[in-house]
């Protein structure tokens, strides 16, 4: 059984620190403005580990881990 999952941001909640492009590059870019550029999709098996510390490391709590339901 796997759980895909996604990173999400809030643009909202973002005020474009980078702190998130600079602790996961292999994934997050910035954008001309400083705010972050996540890929659509999954997030990749490799990653999983540090995306969940990246979200929680946010300093304004602007990132989210949103997992899909088990499959088999």
């Amino acid at each position: 059984m796997t759980r895909r999952a996604r990173l999400i941001i809030d643009p909202i909640a973002c005020d474009g620190r980078g702190l998130c492009a600079e602790l996961l590059p292999e994934l997050i870019a910035l954008d001309d403005w400083g705010f972050p550029v996540i890929p659509a999709g999954d997030v990749p098996a490799g990653l999983e580990r540090e995306v969940m510390a990246v979200a929680h490391l946010c300093p304004r709590l602007a990132l989210r881990v949103e997992r899909a339901p088990r499959t088999r």
